[in-house]
């Protein structure tokens, strides 16, 4: 079986690395073009591109594959490599373009996309991010038989996968990719021996998982505290939950990594005044840094300065002189 394969980010070159390991022909790899990365700034290779090289596969990074789109001609030399590989199948994972019909109808098979969710549930851009965020009990894979629309194609493979407690996207993402790779390979094993049963996905239980942006940080105080620690957990390592100083200028947030909701508001009257606005610092101990919300009472245990590492809670607060009834912030001055 020979096998295209699209992919761009690590969760792809756990998939790349399955399927190579596994004995298949891997023809052409397509992942996006190299981006400036590190303090210098210099052109870095993808986590894709660098397994691809290490092993001697031919790669191409079209800027885009629409023939009719910005970039026509790296489109064109893109389909002309996909048809010079003589794929069966491409295999795709956290790829970042959109696939025309000439990629999707392309290869003999297709195009299976490992999902990192239980579809149709967080079809989309952040299937991982979402779960977290939102407090699901499971997440999961799901190979899917790529269709021109935006996750709706039919179901090949689905494993479900129970979160921990303390799971954020960072462990989430390791799982899911380890789970991924493993069932690309089964699926590709059934498609050689004709096995493969496409299953449409139910109409019932459909939700979007909206790309993460980094205007998202901010933690909104007014909130409950049980959703702001799902918060914090979901956008560790991007972009990670930050709040400020009240009075600090915009640009000194305040990284907020580790957080867990604790006891009410009540529990703190006696030193803050009796109805203590949301984001007030309530109690700095040893344990970390506890801050009223909406509705509970959020600890923050691991927080990271400007340009500096992170650390416990408690050595960050004695950094900045936090006090109870210090105000926080979740947005820059005059953004309301």
């Amino acid at each position: 079986m020979r096998v295209a394969f699209a992919g761009t980010p690590e969760f792809a070159a756990t998939a790349l690395r399955a399927l190579i390991q596994a004995g298949f022909e891997i023809a052409l790899v397509f992942t996006q073009p190299d981006r400036p990365a590190g303090r210098g700034l210099k052109l870095q290779a993808s986590a894709v591109k660098q397994v691809a090289q290490a092993h001697d596969i031919p790669v191409v990074q079209p800027r885009s594959l629409r023939l009719d789109g910005r970039w026509p001609d790296d489109a064109t030399q893109a389909r002309v490599a996909l048809e010079s590989a003589r794929a069966d199948v491409m295999v795709v994972a956290a790829y970042g373009l959109i696939l025309p019909p000439w990629v999707l109808h392309g290869p003999r098979w297709g195009c299976l996309n490992i999902h990192a969710s239980l579809l149709p549930r967080w079809r989309g851009a952040a299937p991982i991010h979402r779960a977290v965020e939102a407090g699901d009990e499971r997440s999961g894979v799901t190979i899917m038989q790529m269709d021109e629309g935006l996750d709706t194609g039919p179901v090949v493979l689905v494993e479900p996968l129970a979160l921990r407690e303390d799971e954020t996207t960072a462990t989430l993402h390791d799982r899911l990719a380890t789970l991924g790779a493993r069932l690309m390979v089964e699926a590709l094993e059934l498609a050689a021996c004709g096995g493969l049963r496409p299953q449409p996905q139910p109409l019932e239980g459909v939700s979007y998982a909206h790309k993460v942006d980094k205007s998202e940080a901010p933690l909104d105080w007014s909130r409950d505290a049980l959703e702001l620690a799902r918060r914090v957990r979901a956008f560790d390592p991007f972009p990670g939950a930050a709040c400020r100083l009240a009075q600090a200028p915009a640009d000194e947030w305040i990284k907020v990594w580790r957080a867990q909701p604790i006891e009410p508001v009540a529990a703190y009257r006696g030193a803050v005044g009796a109805d203590p606005e949301p984001g007030t610092v309530l109690a700095v101990t040893t344990a970390g840094v506890d801050v009223a919300c909406g509705h509970g009472v959020l600890r923050l245990l691991e927080l990271q300065r400007p340009s500096a590492r992170r650390q416990p809670a408690a050595a960050v607060a004695q950094a900045l002189a936090l006090i109870p009834g210090t105000r926080l912030a979740g947005s820059p001055p005059g953004s309301h």
